[in-house]
């Protein structure tokens, strides 16, 4: 790569400096840079690709954040922005409306299954969550139950920041820093199968959110709050029947379904909305990244009629939302971008290439540190083990060292962006832009390879 030099803007701002001295970034040890560990600047991007303000380029093997789905540098979705702008620049949707929300809101009712036709615009993720957690206690609530309140989530899934999603996530080192979290929920196993004993029915994973209900009391639990495809901790894929009979389990003791899908939906497993990959009806979806390909911040919670009938009768209210919920802006960026899918069959090409971009990733397998390949459509994870034969993880120091001291700068300075994670066991994780290709695969491959190699050699005495 480049050799390392001052970064600077046209008007000779040094960016490293400014970025050291003022820009707090998320999640990252901002003690962990220096002159010599610089902040990596990305100032363009194309296709499956960025570049940074070296001219270097790296190949987005996580689209941004899982939400680049549409992938990079779409004139159709600036273009649709600037007609917006010129139109209508802002109005809030609290007791108004404008045509672009209204629009949107009419089209993704058209796409989603069953009678999911009522959407709550927000900004994100985590803000659909907290949407969804507040929604499934109040309905509950105006039918007269107000003791159901308890929410039920899985071990290390990461369901947002905010206190409430929060709440439900399940990744202790998340959660300990800012408890106490808001009281109610509640978490039981993940569906990880590779380290799922293998004598034991799967099913018996579902069956346990059944016992934890059971043991609260069905009169006190409002929700079960599920991914598709579990992000944190590598991509847990649910076994077959997992979410009908989770589905059976939320009938028979009147607790709603809500499907986390702020990653899942867009395409990234093939389909708009990943409940219908695996066949099951949600009372609640939760989505926003790829929404808009991520191009302006947009969420949406979209609930059944079922859940906001009670809302919608009377002078009740749903006593809750945010000054930018269903911007204008955003919500014709979404049009846009749900235009380019349809245009393009983005989830069609993920599901005619998925196979071929596991095989690429499986066919890492003979490399000794590589344990168990999972995921679904362009959402898969590499599980790393010190012996594959045992299952043996690396934790503590190991993990630091393998991760952090040299897998993630590692893939960086070869050319490409990827999600080195410990939470959980260690994972690299991959969700290339749903544009991507046989060429994308194998440059993947080639940065990996080596890369995997040397770190066997390192970590595997």
């Amino acid at each position: 790569m480049s050799t390392v030099m001052p970064s600077e803007t046209a008007a000779g701002m040094d960016l490293q400096d400014e970025a050291r001295k003022h820009l707090w970034m998320h999640f990252s040890r901002m003690g962990g840079y220096d002159d010599e560990h610089q902040i990596p600047v990305i100032t363009r991007g194309e296709g499956s690709y960025v570049w940074d303000d070296k001219g270097n380029r790296y190949l987005d093997g996580l689209s941004g954040l899982f939400c680049v789905n549409a992938g990079h540098g779409r004139p159709e979705l600036a273009e649709a922005a600037a007609r917006q702008f010129a139109e209508l620049d802002f109005f809030v949707i609290w007791s108004y409306a404008h045509p672009r929300a209204i629009e949107l809101a009419s089209k993704l009712a058209s796409m989603t299954p069953g009678d999911l036709n009522k959407v709550f615009f927000t900004n994100g993720g985590a803000e659909s969550v907290e949407s969804a957690i507040k929604l499934a206690r109040n309905y509950h609530r105006l039918r007269g139950n107000g003791q159901k309140a308890k929410i039920i989530a899985r071990e290390v899934a990461y369901h947002g920041t905010t206190l409430g999603a929060l709440s439900a996530t399940g990744i202790t080192s998340l959660r300990s820093q800012f408890e106490p979290l808001a009281p109610g929920t509640r978490h039981v196993p993940n569906t990880n199968m590779y380290r799922y004993p293998g004598d034991r029915d799967p099913i018996l994973l579902a069956d346990a959110i059944e016992e934890k209900i059971l043991f609260e009391g069905p009169e006190t639990v409002a929700a079960v709050i599920l991914e598709p495809v579990q992000n944190a901790g590598g991509c847990f894929v649910p076994p077959d029947g997992y979410f009908q009979r989770v589905r059976e389990i939320c009938d028979r003791h009147d607790v709603l379904l809500i499907s986390d899908e702020v990653i899942c939906a867009w395409g990234r497993l093939g389909h708009y909305f990943a409940c219908e990959r695996f066949n099951y009806q949600p009372d609640i979806i939760t989505t926003a990244k790829a929404l808009t390909s991520a191009y302006v911040p947009m969420g949406a919670m979209i609930a059944s009629d079922k859940v906001a009938e009670p809302f919608y009768e009377g002078n009740e209210s749903f006593a809750h939302g945010f000054t930018f919920g269903g911007h204008p802006i955003a919500a014709a960026v979404a049009l846009a971008n749900i235009e380019i899918y349809e245009k393009e069959d983005l989830c069609g090409h993920v599901l005619a290439k998925e196979d071929e971009f596991r095989q690429m990733l499986e066919s890492l397998s003979d490399i000794p540190i590589v344990g168990d390949v999972r995921g679904a459509g362009f959402f898969h994870a590499i599980e790393l083990v010190k012996d594959k034969e045992t299952m043996e993880s690396f934790d503590g120091p190991d993990a630091e060292k393998l991760l952090r001291g040299y897998l993630s700068g590692e893939l960086y300075s070869r050319g490409l962006i990827c999600r080195a994670d410990d939470r959980g066991d260690p994972v690299i994780q991959f969700a290339p832009p749903l544009i991507s290709d046989t060429e994308q695969f194998e440059e993947i491959h080639d940065v990996l390879r080596p890369v995997l190699e040397e770190a066997s050699r390192r970590m595997i005495k």
